[in-house]
């Protein structure tokens, strides 16, 4: 009930806010505003205070809006009335109408995420669990399990603070994205010996940003100590007499950096199709102990791993992200400025083919991060809320028919060629907007189902 009560509320607000910004410009334009829809479909709420004024409806299908105006292409206009008419307003009125929809969403983006950092969220501290894939780009960056990343700079001069490790990713993805390397200021865990890297991101050419992104630079993600959790009881961690507050310092003689090590040679500790015992050094009450641990094989895809029936890992230590009010607020416009840049690169990117389809999500991955994030607190949410409304945005602004971007690419081949675009082609390129439009969204759906189902 959460999941839907917040998915309807996420699209409420960000079709309202949409469409009001059409709305609010169209009045101050002049122009007579005859209905303002949210959702399609029969009406199943109507509000309309006289009879010349807007007509305010909810209809029963929220899966957007429109706001209709006085046009003479869509219907006879008394001549009184002509000069509140849309079709009769100078180029400029009428893009800034077109436009004012999408430049709303990204508005609120701005005021969601300053409210955001006002508020404050716990984040996963910049601690690097996991080490390095030998090789990989951060394995030759000298990156190691437990190492603290303190600032990022994409020139080695101007450094910027790293709060969480969310604002890690946040780097590494744009300097991904601008096919750039990154310089990493870092130090251990208790935030002494402090050195310089270099992420050599430049090396990647065009790959993917994904959720798999950080795996193939090297980045295992959070750092969480090596300290047994749950017991499960008849596994194998029970049965080898481990428990729930185990530290453990080395396995078969290896040294135990962190729980993502430690779980990555519980999977692989196998002979052929034979799961081997493990010799583990525990400390547990101050003492060290040697305890035999025995994986039990299962099957997970296609091969064969070990698994002790156990939660591995100390909850990731958190970092409270706060900002001012002037701070928030300037953070706030700059991180909405760079993922309506990223949210548009990613939209080329596919376009090309150098993104997967895949990226695309619709109305179900949206209902279910809506409500994940209501779970956790406001501030999330809001988060989530934002980067909706930018992607809303951004989506609108592209050059397509059906879309308020392809309504300005019509405003501005009025403003080079003198003429508006003929009846003709403003059919066959609406037919052309419905198609695609219908196309993306099946992939997206396509996507929501298998995410869901996989």
């Amino acid at each position: 009930m959460i999941t839907v009560l917040a998915f309807l509320f996420t699209l409420g607000v960000l079709i309202v806010v949409h469409e009001y910004g059409h709305y609010r410009v169209a009045v101050a334009c002049g122009v007579k505003v005859l209905r303002f829809s949210v959702g399609f479909g029969r009406v199943i709420w109507r509000r309309q205070a006289t009879p010349d004024s807007t007509e305010f409806v909810v209809a029963v299908l929220p899966l957007g809006g429109y706001v209709r105006m006085l046009d003479e292409r869509e219907a006879p206009v008394d001549p009184a009335q002509q000069e509140r008419a849309f079709n009769r307003q100078p180029l400029w009125k009428r893009s800034a109408i077109v436009a004012a929809g999408p430049i709303a969403n990204l508005a609120l983006a701005v005021v969601l995420y300053a409210s955001a950092y006002w508020i404050g969220m716990d984040e996963p501290k910049a601690l690097l669990g996991g080490s390095p894939v030998a090789s990989s780009l951060a394995d030759q960056a000298g990156l190691r399990a437990g190492d603290w990343v303190q600032a990022t700079s994409p020139d080695g001069v101007e450094w910027t603070e790293v709060r969480s490790m969310t604002d890690l990713v946040w780097h590494v993805t744009q300097a991904v994205l601008r096919g750039e390397a990154l310089h990493l200021r870092v130090t251990d865990a208790g935030g002494h010996h402090e050195r310089s890297t270099l992420l050599a991101l430049d090396r990647l050419g065009s790959q993917e940003v994904d959720a798999q992104m950080l795996r193939r630079i090297g980045l295992a993600g959070v750092y969480a100590q090596p300290v047994m959790g749950e017991i499960k009881p008849g596994g194998a961690a029970q049965t080898a007499g481990l428990r729930a507050g185990d530290r453990v310092l080395s396995v078969d003689g290896i040294a135990i950096a962190d729980a993502s090590s430690l779980r990555e040679m519980i999977r692989s500790s196998r002979s052929a199709d034979l799961i081997s015992p493990m010799r583990w050094v525990i400390e547990r009450d101050a003492q060290r102990l040697q305890i035999d641990v025995e994986p039990v094989a299962v099957t997970d895809g296609e091969r064969r791993i070990g698994r002790i029936e156990a939660f591995i890992g100390a909850p990731a230590e958190m970092v409270t992200v706060r900002y001012g009010v002037f701070d928030g607020l300037s953070k706030a416009v700059g991180h909405t400025a760079d993922m309506a840049a990223l949210t548009l690169k990613m939209f080329g990117r596919m376009v090309i083919g150098e993104a997967s389809l895949k990226n695309l999500t619709g109305p179900l991955t949206i209902a279910d991060y809506a409500g994940q994030s209501v779970r956790v607190g406001l501030a999330y949410y809001l988060g989530f809320l934002a980067v909706v409304s930018i992607s809303l945005g951004v989506l609108n602004l592209l050059p397509l028919p059906m879309l308020d971007g392809g309504h300005l690419m019509y405003h501005l081949f009025e403003l080079v060629t003198g003429r508006p675009v003929s009846d003709r082609w403003l059919e066959l390129l609406q037919r052309g907007g419905v198609a695609i439009l219908l196309m993306l969204m099946s992939i997206a759906l396509f996507n929501d189902v298998a995410r869901l189902v996989g």
